[in-house]
Protein backbone atom coordinates (compact mmCIF):
# COMPACT_ATOMS: atom_id res chain seq x y z
CA UNK A 1 0.00 0.00 0.00
CA UNK A 2 3.01 2.45 0.48
CA UNK A 3 3.42 2.44 -3.36
CA UNK A 4 0.33 4.45 -4.33
CA UNK A 5 0.34 7.62 -1.75
CA UNK A 6 3.39 10.37 -0.81
CA UNK A 7 6.26 9.64 0.96
CA UNK A 8 4.88 12.42 3.69
CA UNK A 9 1.39 10.14 3.60
CA UNK A 10 3.73 7.28 4.49
CA UNK A 11 5.01 8.83 7.39
CA UNK A 12 1.61 9.50 9.10
CA UNK A 13 0.32 6.21 8.60
CA UNK A 14 3.40 4.86 10.18
CA UNK A 15 2.57 7.35 13.01
CA UNK A 16 -1.20 5.79 13.26
CA UNK A 17 -0.03 2.00 13.14
CA UNK A 18 0.90 2.81 17.28
CA UNK A 19 -2.81 3.49 17.43
CA UNK A 20 -4.02 0.09 15.41
CA UNK A 21 -1.82 -2.08 16.81
CA UNK A 22 -1.95 -3.90 19.86
CA UNK A 23 1.38 -4.67 21.49
CA UNK A 24 2.75 -8.01 19.69
CA UNK A 25 1.09 -7.63 16.57
CA UNK A 26 2.54 -7.64 13.46
CA UNK A 27 2.54 -5.64 10.23
CA UNK A 28 3.08 -6.60 6.96
CA UNK A 29 3.50 -3.53 4.57
CA UNK A 30 4.51 -3.43 0.88
CA UNK A 31 6.94 -0.85 -0.75
CA UNK A 32 8.70 -0.81 -4.20
CA UNK A 33 12.30 -1.20 -3.59
CA UNK A 34 13.17 0.46 -7.05
CA UNK A 35 15.17 3.70 -6.60
CA UNK A 36 14.48 5.88 -4.79
CA UNK A 37 13.76 3.17 -2.18
CA UNK A 38 12.35 4.66 0.83
CA UNK A 39 12.12 1.39 2.36
CA UNK A 40 15.16 1.96 4.61
CA UNK A 41 13.14 5.28 5.59
CA UNK A 42 9.67 3.49 6.50
CA UNK A 43 11.66 1.16 8.55
CA UNK A 44 13.56 3.73 10.70
CA UNK A 45 10.30 5.05 10.97
CA UNK A 46 8.32 2.01 12.24
CA UNK A 47 11.44 1.43 14.53
CA UNK A 48 11.28 4.42 16.28
CA UNK A 49 7.61 3.91 17.30
CA UNK A 50 7.90 1.08 18.79
CA UNK A 51 8.49 -1.49 15.86
CA UNK A 52 10.53 -4.44 15.57
CA UNK A 53 12.10 -5.45 12.06
CA UNK A 54 11.02 -9.13 11.27
CA UNK A 55 11.86 -9.46 7.87
CA UNK A 56 12.50 -7.16 4.92
CA UNK A 57 12.85 -8.21 1.81
CA UNK A 58 16.14 -7.72 -0.53
CA UNK A 59 16.63 -4.63 -2.48
CA UNK A 60 16.97 -7.07 -6.08
CA UNK A 61 14.38 -9.04 -4.87
CA UNK A 62 11.82 -7.85 -7.44
CA UNK A 63 9.12 -6.79 -5.09
CA UNK A 64 8.94 -4.99 -2.11
CA UNK A 65 7.35 -6.45 1.88
CA UNK A 66 8.21 -6.09 5.21
CA UNK A 67 7.09 -7.41 8.38
CA UNK A 68 7.21 -5.58 11.93
CA UNK A 69 6.44 -7.07 15.16
CA UNK A 70 5.08 -3.74 17.58
CA UNK A 71 6.47 -3.61 20.64
CA UNK A 72 5.60 -0.91 22.35
CA UNK A 73 2.06 0.93 23.95
CA UNK A 74 -1.08 0.99 21.59
CA UNK A 75 -2.22 4.81 22.02
CA UNK A 76 -5.80 5.95 21.74
CA UNK A 77 -6.87 6.44 18.49
CA UNK A 78 -7.64 9.96 17.20
CA UNK A 79 -10.76 10.18 15.31
CA UNK A 80 -11.83 12.57 12.33
CA UNK A 81 -7.96 12.55 11.03
CA UNK A 82 -7.10 11.69 7.76
CA UNK A 83 -4.19 8.59 7.75
CA UNK A 84 -3.91 9.20 3.87
CA UNK A 85 -4.68 9.90 0.40
CA UNK A 86 -4.71 7.32 -2.37
CA UNK A 87 -3.05 9.50 -5.49
CA UNK A 88 -1.58 6.39 -7.80
CA UNK A 89 1.73 5.74 -9.00
CA UNK A 90 1.32 8.24 -12.13
CA UNK A 91 0.70 11.13 -10.19
CA UNK A 92 3.45 10.33 -8.11
CA UNK A 93 5.73 9.78 -11.01
CA UNK A 94 4.60 13.10 -12.51
CA UNK A 95 5.76 15.20 -8.70
CA UNK A 96 8.64 13.34 -8.95
CA UNK A 97 9.68 14.58 -12.25
CA UNK A 98 8.54 17.80 -11.73
CA UNK A 99 10.82 18.47 -8.39
CA UNK A 100 13.79 16.71 -10.49
CA UNK A 101 13.29 19.65 -13.23
CA UNK A 102 12.09 22.53 -10.68
CA UNK A 103 8.65 22.84 -12.21
CA UNK A 104 5.03 22.65 -10.61
CA UNK A 105 3.51 19.61 -10.05
CA UNK A 106 0.41 18.97 -11.66
CA UNK A 107 -2.32 17.15 -9.85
Amino acid sequence: MFGNISDADIERVVGFCTQLCATGGVLVWTRHRKQPDLSPQIRRWLEERGFTRGWLSEPGAGFGVGVHRFTGRPQPLISGRRMFTFVGYDVLARRAAASDTGSAPSA
